[in-house]
């Protein structure tokens, strides 16, 4: 019996094992099957099935279960199935915990959704499975700039100010201070200091998850762990006992930005001083510290000074009223956001932000530097009376003639008595200043001796100066903005202001305010690349339709051919030709399409997406002339905004399309060559993809600038606590929006061609490059700066780093320099794969026996810049003259930085 129940078991595993092999092979052709239905659910749940029943196959099956994956995952995302999204993703994870496509591909979900704590995790996990998974790297450094911001790195190099901070803190702690709370820890250096120092009880507060782990790390390296307590709280949030058992005796915080309000200061002294601070210690009473509480920094003054500086200016006044033969409308008024914020019902930033000392052109005081306001940290009446406060009046005099062109801001934050530290444009600090754009004045030009007034609020937690005007010394004219009413000198002063006002109100109409980000009001300033693109446009138009002379189509009635009514009633005697198709897919706000409309029989399309901006460019058509079906806006004519690349008709294709190719920061554009590819399907014979190439230049510099912008340098910046190995794992290889006609630096070769993308003939291109680098001076190579030259065609090309660009520059840091001597050689070798680049490089051997070690990363992109006179001579000796604007950060694009 023993022996037949033993069969009988056999039997039955044996069964069962057949069994299972034939649902296992079932499942197989039943994914396959639906698969090629493109039933890509069921396909991922019969794959789940079988890697269930059979990991063996885990290998064999891992492609077609990853296409599987992501194909279902795009449906469920364009369904909102996001928790049956996420929970396909933790299924394929229990299998493959070690697949880096698979956690890339999750991170990747999540960034889209907002969760880009969550998706740095992925991308990080992902970058540590495989270290040359490019994608994986290059979302893992896009992510990293919004988790870490740039400045924590300047900030943490900053010696004076840990210093100054170390000894304050210290101040107190020793004079009887028990308790201590950091608001906004960042990465818990104020709280170790303070425990140093010899705080019994540390707290710490941090918002950001990404942060409060890094701090959580740091704090238990540095053997602290178990001495202060970290809260992964905002302040406001922060309750008694709840959380901290008591009130402490000392706030210690720096969540100040460059207008120093802008981080909230206010708001979180206010509820520590009602909620979790003991009470301040009565005036002129002597009174033991611990009894009483108080605030590190005690006490800030903000200092300002009108200043003249040209490359503001372009940033954020549009100062033509004709581009390469377009007028601008009067009855359009271009803004940046800082000035659009005065009247705007939500909150804006009212300032953007620059290191004043490395502005490209410099910057001209015209007034003293005038106090602002004060404000005592210490004092909670004061602090709940700044939002309640009226807007107050500034006025002073000019000392020096100019063009007014904004207001500059900086702070001295008084730490206590006896330490303070400045953030003046004169101090080499890690902070910036904030910058109020001066805009909608009649006219910008003072003489010493004018008076400029402003008004200042606090409001919305931010720094206010708005309603900036001047009036001259001479007649008594108010220069100030048009919405206010003008007191004027004499009678026909005032008829001339209001035929102004008459014909620019933004209550006509007609009229309308356009808000462009600094980007884009720097590219309508740039003439010459406006030019650059008209002569290009009109060689390709002129090529394609050589019968028709351009001169006939000037619009305008003004030029030397026939304007538009004649040649209307003149083509009323001919068939009409057919147009040509242009179409320009550039981001943000252009008007090459209005351009191209200008040059003959042309339908333009333009990809604009804001309504503001289309119709300030209807505006604009209208105002030139234009007949209506001359201009479209692309977007409106697509079923799916994501395939923006197709023909203009279904039996039409394109006689140009624009694309852009480099971002304004300083990179490639991500998938740039992809569209590329599709666009040369999409073009008739003739027809030309502008830029046709781009070539990428490079040199060798010594920045120590730039090796401080980008890590921490080791312990002794940071006063000899273990930071640097924890944030620095968030630091990424490629500085961007950088000018480096003004970075502190030393060039240690010549210009070199580092790579070149040809739009039009990919056959030229090459995916990898060896350069060799000639050293001209003996130094430290602790980076590579990149800039550009795109070519519309042979005979028209740009620079991007043009002292006119919109394109900031940007550079790619080693991660240890190399010491080279004169005459060495380098040997850089250039990988190129989809929008990714890296370089890898040695010194030759021939010429000494070291070695060059730097894998770059760069994603989704290159770099470029103009740059100091050494290599000046080799700019303009080239063929490519300077012809593009400059960027100046906006934020996303020009985030506010410290």
């Amino acid at each position: 019996m023993p022996n037949s129940n033993a069969k009988s078991h056999r039997s039955q595993r044996g069964g069962q094992e057949a069994g299972r092999r034939e649902l296992i092979s079932r499942s197989l052709q039943s994914a396959q099957h639906c698969l090629e239905d493109q039933d890509f659910g069921t396909a991922y749940a019969h794959y789940l099935l079988v890697l269930n029943l059979a990991p063996e196959l885990k290998t064999t099956v891992k492609e077609t279960f990853q296409f599987t994956l992501f194909k279902w995952a795009e449906e469920l995302d364009s369904l909102a199935r996001i928790q049956d999204l996420f929970n396909c993703y933790e299924q394929a994870l229990e299998l493959y915990p070690s697949d880096e496509v698979i956690c890339n591909s999750m991170g990747e979900h999540l960034f889209r959704m907002g969760f880009r704590d969550e998706a740095a995790g992925y991308f990080h996990k992902a970058v540590k499975l495989n270290p040359d998974f490019a994608d994986a790297k290059e979302n893992f450094y896009r992510v990293a700039n919004w988790l870490v911001e740039r400045w924590h790195f300047i900030m943490l190099n900053d010696t004076k100010r840990n210093l100054t901070y170390l000894k304050a803190i210290e101040n107190v702690v020793r004079s009887g201070c028990k308790s201590v709370l950091d608001i906004g820890t960042g990465t818990g250096i104020l709280s170790m200091f303070a425990k140093k120092a010899g705080a019994p009880y540390v707290y710490a507060c941090e918002l950001s998850k990404t942060m409060y782990e890094l701090a959580c790390d740091v704090v238990a390296a540095n053997n602290m762990g178990s001495e202060i307590k970290l809260l992964h709280l905002k302040s406001l949030d922060i309750e008694i006992p709840k959380h901290i058992p008591e009130r402490v005796s000392l706030v210690v915080t720096e969540t100040v930005d460059a207008g120093l309000f802008g981080e909230g200061i206010v708001e979180s002294l206010i509820h520590a001083w009602e909620h979790l601070l003991l009470q301040p210690k009565p005036k002129n009473q002597d009174i033991h510290i611990k009894d009483y509480g108080q605030v590190i920094p005690a006490s800030a003054t903000i200092f300002g000074m009108a200043v003249e500086c040209k490359e503001i200016r372009r940033h954020h006044r549009v100062g033509t009223q004709e581009i390469a033969g377009v007028r601008l409308a009067n009855s359009v008024q271009f803004f940046s956001p800082t000035y659009a914020s005065v009247s705007s019902e939500e909150t804006v930033e009212p300032y953007t932000t620059e290191k004043l000392s490395r502005v490209p052109g410099g910057y001209v005081p015209l007034t003293e530097p005038f106090q602002v306001m004060t404000v005592d940290f210490n004092n909670l009446q004061e602090l709940k009376s700044l939002a309640a406060r009226k807007p107050w009046k500034l006025s002073l005099p000019v000392t020096q003639g100019g063009i007014l062109d904004a207001i500059v801001v900086w702070f001295v934050l008084q730490l206590d008595d006896e330490h303070a530290l400045s953030t003046s444009p004169s101090e080499e600090s890690c902070w910036e200043q904030a910058v109020y754009p001066v805009q909608d004045l009649p006219d910008y030009s003072m003489k010493t001796g004018d008076t400029v007034t402003m008004e200042v609020c606090c409001q919305d937690c931010y720094l206010k100066i708005q309603k900036i005007s001047f009036w001259t010394s001479e007649c008594g004219m108010d220069f100030s903005n048009r919405d206010d009413t003008l007191n004027l000198g004499n009678e026909a002063e005032l008829c001339n202001a209001l035929a102004s006002l008459q014909t620019t109100s933004k209550q006509d109409g007609k009229g309308r305010v356009c808000v462009l980000e600094s980007t884009e009001t720097a590219l309508l300033n740039n003439i010459p690349y406006h030019e650059c693109f008209k002569a290009a446009i009109g060689k390709v138009l002129s090529s394609l339709n050589p019968s028709k002379d351009l001169q006939t189509m000037d619009v305008d009635g003004c030029g030397s051919g026939l304007n538009l009514q004649e040649s209307q009633n003149k083509s009323s005697l001919d068939a009409a030709p057919d147009p040509l198709y242009v179409l320009d897919v550039s981001e943000g706000f252009s008007i090459l399409p209005i351009i191209a409309g200008k040059l003959g029989s042309v339908k333009a399309y333009s990809s604009v997406e804001k309504e503001q901006h289309q119709t300030a460019l209807n505006i604009i058509s209208e105002a030139n002339h234009f007949p209506k079906e001359t201009l479209e806006f692309w977007l409106s004519h697509l079923e799916d905004e994501n395939v923006v690349l197709q023909r203009p008709k279904s039996d039409k294709l394109w006689s140009i399309i624009i694309l852009d190719v480099i971002e304004t920061s300083g990179l490639i554009q991500q998938e740039v060559m992809e569209k590329a590819a599709i666009s040369r399907c999409l073009l008739h014979s003739g027809g030309k993809i502008f830029p046709q190439y781009v070539l990428m230049y490079g040199m060798l510099v010594q920045s120590q600038s730039l090796l401080l912008e980008s890590a921490v340098q080791g312990t002794e910046p940071t006063l000899g606590f273990n930071i640097a190995p924890f944030i620095n794992q968030f630091k990424v290889p490629v500085r961007v929006y950088l000018d480096l006609s003004t970075l502190p630096c030393v060039p240690l070769s010549k210009p070199a061609e580092l790579l070149r993308l040809d739009l039009m003939n990919p056959l030229l291109n090459s995916s990898s490059r060896e350069v060799k680098v000639q050293i001209c001076k003996s130094g430290q190579v602790t980076a590579i700066p990149f800039w550009y030259h795109i070519h519309l065609d042979d005979d028209h090309g740009l620079n991007t780093s043009d002292e006119f660009s919109h394109w900031k520059q940007a550079a790619v840091v080693l991660d240890k320099p190399i010491q080279v001597q004169l005459g060495d050689e380098l040997v850089l070798d250039v990988q190129h794969h989809k929008s990714n680049i890296s370089i890898t490089g040695t010194i030759d051997a021939s010429i000494i026996n070291s070695e060059f070690m730097s894998i770059i990363a760069i994603s989704s992109s290159c770099l470029c810049s103009s740059f100091f006179q050494v290599f000046s001579t080799f700019i303009s000796n080239s063929t490519y003259k300077r012809t593009c604007d400059k960027y100046v950060r906006d934020s996303l694009t020009h985030s506010k930085k410290r």
